[in-house]
């Protein structure tokens, strides 16, 4: 490593390589700009239909960020042209996994061909750690959801033993806070969001676990930056290079901005805001549970009975999973739109969500608790009602409703059931009641460190400051 002005004066070369969600894949892209906009060059490698997929970058960045498509290799259980989560079931992720190890050697001829200065990547292509290492490219892991989900993961050891381990973890080692966290905390899961923590502790037909595949990417790294900051719940991050002796640089949050002009003449978008408008202010609750989140037929039909039972208006995203090819239509309890269609819509296409939530009659968000999901409801100071499903998201329940931002609705510890009793009592609580006042005050609190721009503007200038003195020098 080195550092000194004559280092600063050199533009770097840096490649991004996402894992193949467009939750990942879309912070990345977000970070390119930045780094971009400070005169460096970007490498953005993907497969080329997520490449084809993406938003159009602004014509500033057509000499700065360079979009290199890599096909996957082909491999039994993925579905034809499936390139990233979103085109498969979550039983299907793992053959995604394994087709991406498949790009292997092509992201390595990429590499030796151009010799960049750093790498920053995501937790699945573990491979790359020894070609870095042997190529002298410095290495960074971009952690796209907070700091307490990679705490939890404990060593780089715990992460790595999995693979080859007589006891592997069980389902009971994830429902209470983990020994090697010396403060008080409320992160643990449920019973049943544990089996997926389980799960990802399990060899996989890609021939590792999923855990493996962190701790082989985190050992030998040059840094680890993560979406987060130390203004809110900041303990976690020093936590983090406490465990991986490495240096931790936040990006902050990256708090997206609402575009003013782009969806005003968008038809859908002004049918929305017409009917927004008609509503009192902070009294609509907007529900969303994610892209990727397969909900159940019972799951529906209570959800829709407890917006129901209320009593508050609502504005419901219900889409079928991106990758579902179940062609049923998703039904809704008989009588349940006429019912409630002067207070609520059930809306079956996309929508700009930043718009819906920036709106003032939005006071509330029904979320599945993904990490961009909350960054964008408590940006706008939302209350949260918390319904989580996977990966980090029980952990984000947990400490939002710790922090008394939200609340986590009341479910069956063993299946995840929850009743329509459940979901109108949370939303009534949240957006009426008294008790739920402090919790109404406590999240329009967090929009002065979520929505604050100019902090986390600072966080990238310090990391982009990091990556230009702290490469590898080359000979």
């Amino acid at each position: 490593m080195a550092n000194g002005d004559e280092i600063n004066t050199k533009n770097l070369h840096i490649v991004m390589f996402p894992w193949l969600a467009f939750g990942h894949i879309i912070p990345f892209l977000e970070l390119s700009k930045f780094i971009a906009r400070k005169g460096h060059k970007i490498s953005f490698i993907s497969t080329p239909r997520n490449i084809d997929r993406l938003p159009k970058i602004p014509s500033e960045f057509s000499n700065s960020i360079t979009f290199v498509k890599i096909p996957l290799s082909n491999v039994d259980g993925l579905p034809k042209d499936a390139e990233a989560t979103m085109d498969i079931t979550s039983e299907e992720i793992i053959y995604l996994k394994k087709a991406m190890d498949g790009m292997e050697k092509e992201v390595t001829n990429f590499l030796e061909k151009n010799s960049p200065d750093w790498i920053i990547q995501d937790f699945a292509q573990y491979w790359l750690a020894p070609i870095s290492a042997k190529l002298g490219i410095s290495r960074i892991f971009y952690g796209i959801i907070n700091a307490w989900f990679n705490c939890f993961l404990g060593s780089i050891e715990n992460m790595i033993n999995t693979n080859n381990c007589t006891s592997p973890p069980k389902l009971e080692d994830f429902l209470v806070p983990p020994k090697w966290i010396p403060f008080e905390t409320k992160a643990a899961y449920r019973l049943h969001e544990a089996r997926w923590m389980v799960g990802s502790s399990q060899k996989n037909v890609s021939g590792v676990s999923d855990l493996y595949r962190c701790g082989v990417t985190i050992r030998g790294l040059d840094a680890i930056i993560i979406r987060h900051c130390h203004e809110f719940e900041g303990q976690w991050l020093n936590l983090l290079e406490d465990q991986h002796h490495i240096p931790v640089l936040p990006t902050g949050l990256m708090p997206p901005i609402v575009e003013s002009s782009s969806d005003e003449k968008n038809e859908s978008w002004i049918s929305i805001k017409e009917w927004l408008d008609e509503k009192p202010k902070g009294s609509v609750v907007y529900v969303a549970l994610g892209s990727e989140v397969t909900v159940g037929q019972s799951e529906i039909n209570e959800l829709a009975r407890g917006l129901e039972l209320s009593g508050s208006p609502f504005f419901w995203i219900l889409r079928k999973p991106s990758g579902s090819r179940n062609k049923d239509p998703i039904e809704l309890p008989d009588g349940f739109e006429e019912r409630t269609k002067d207070r609520g819509i059930v809306w079956k296409s996309w929508v700009p969500q930043l718009k819906i939530l920036s709106h003032e009659s939005v006071g509330g968000f029904l979320t599945h608790c993904g990490w961009s999901s909350i960054i964008e409801g408590l940006m706008f100071g939302h209350s949260l009602i918390m319904l989580p499903f996977l990966v980090d998201q029980g952990l984000n329940a947990r400490i939002l409703e710790d922090k008394g931002v939200g609340i986590d609705v009341p479910r069956n510890e063993e299946d995840g059931s929850y009743t329509s009793d459940s979901v109108a009592n949370s939303v009534k609580l949240v957006m009426v009641g008294n008790d739920g006042k402090i919790i109404r005050e406590k999240a329009k609190e967090m929009s002065s460190i979520f929505n604050n721009k100019e902090l986390h503007d600072n966080y990238i200038e310090i990391l982009i400051n990091f990556l230009e003195n702290y490469r590898k020098v080359k000979n």
